[in-house]
């Protein structure tokens, strides 16, 4: 176990030492203490009026381009200024959890306008699954358009209902695409590599495979393009700055919302390991680990319902800088992690005054943290460090 917490091993006589060994010691990281600086925040609305907003993105001029669920892309001018919809989005299943979800530029965003979407897409019989569409945003006298719509990735296979698609999309330094996805409340699948329910998925721009991950030309039929297994339902993902690894942060059900790195051909353990409970207040799977299963770097009990998660890198706000921010839905607020490598060390609860869901999380330009505040009249929020 090369967990980071770097507890050690149990052993209860040779005998068991080997089996034991390959045990990975327990997370056993929850409740962080609070900083001994806390920070606080500050809050700007910079746009009002969003219809459950879900993903958001900078562009190079300074604006932002925002998913809203019920199936609209829009663009926030620098004034606060909501555009209409624009034209050439794909068409979406906006139905629960599902729509349009996240959004990514691509790495060659100046040259190639190309921008990248994951949503529910309809698969006809009234079923749907999480896609990811590649589309060119187009700007020019007769204003901003989507155009040269390609669907490069599917979800299989289809289902139907609104839970648990996942979706959040997070370019590598490599440039290849990572995009998380939801077991679709089809718990056990998350642990069949031939479904791509419950997995990190690795592809390349266009959606082929790369070469080099860890399914492919393997003896499980397993689906090639995923990187990781025994997810629940993702919804924050986001590459470390320096070290370039890819950070998830997933739903548990009652409680063990948890963090992971995950690593390529590695299983995460859901259902059959876990931190929470079923709805019911039922036991799920065996406990909270198992022989070849990972633990995760940090988990929450009771739930926060985690949603977008970004690194604050910035010197304009060196108090902040190496955190983590991730957002609450359940928990209506955002919570800021310090890290020491990959250990959380403490943890603040921001924006609990807002009382608004918190669906994603990025750093702006400028170093500041920006917020996406779901709800039928949504905001995009600017958060700084209150002292």
């Amino acid at each position: 176990g090369d967990h980071p917490c770097g507890a050690g091993h149990v052993r209860s006589g040779a005998a068991s030492a080997t089996f034991l060994s390959a045990i990975p010691t327990a997370a056993i990281q929850t409740k962080a203490p609070k900083p001994a600086q806390p920070t606080g925040a500050k809050t700007e609305v910079i746009a009002k009026g969003l219809v459950h907003p879900w993903g958001m993105q900078f562009l190079p001029d300074g604006r932002v381009i925002v998913t809203e669920r019920p199936g609209a892309i829009r663009i926030i001018d620098k004034s606060g200024r909501v555009s209409k919809p624009l034209p050439g989005a794909p068409k979406v299943v906006a139905q629960g959890q599902g729509g349009m979800l996240d959004i990514a530029l691509a790495p060659d965003f100046e040259t190639s306008k190309r921008i990248f979407v994951s949503y529910s897409q309809p698969r006809g019989r009234g079923r749907n699954g999480t896609s990811v569409a590649s589309l060119r945003l187009v700007s020019d006298g007769n204003g901003d358009r989507l155009e040269d719509l390609k669907v490069i990735f599917k979800q299989l296979p289809a289902n139907g209902g609104g839970l648990h698609f996942g979706s959040r999309l997070a370019f590598a330094p490599d440039g290849k695409l990572f995009v998380t996805l939801g077991e679709r409340y089809k718990k056990y699948q998350a642990q069949d590599p031939k479904t791509h329910y419950g997995k990190v998925v690795r592809i390349n721009v266009d959606g082929s495979v790369p070469t080099d991950n860890p399914f492919v030309g393997n003896q499980f039929k397993a689906q090639p393009h995923v990187w990781s297994i025994g997810h629940r339902n993702p919804q924050s993902a986001a590459i470390h700055p320096e070290s370039g690894k890819l950070w998830t942060v997933e739903h548990g059900a009652r409680g063990g919302d948890e963090i992971n790195i995950p690593q390529a051909g590695k299983n995460y353990g859901w259902p059959v390991i876990t931190y929470g409970r079923d709805y019911s207040g039922a036991k799920i799977g065996v406990g909270t680990q198992k022989a070849g299963m990972e633990q995760p770097i940090y988990y929450w009990d009771p739930s926060i319902a985690p949603s977008g998660m970004a690194f604050s890198w910035s010197d304009a706000y060196p108090q902040w800088k190496g955190n983590l921010f991730v957002g609450a839905l359940r928990g209506r607020h955002m919570t800021r992690l310090v890290l020491d490598s990959e250990k959380v060390v403490a943890e603040e609860k921001l924006l609990v005054s807002m009382r608004s869901r918190i669906r994603d999380v990025r750093q702006g330009p400028n170093g500041a943290i920006y917020v996406l505040a779901d709800s039928r009249n949504g905001q995009l929020v600017r958060v700084t460090p209150g002292r």
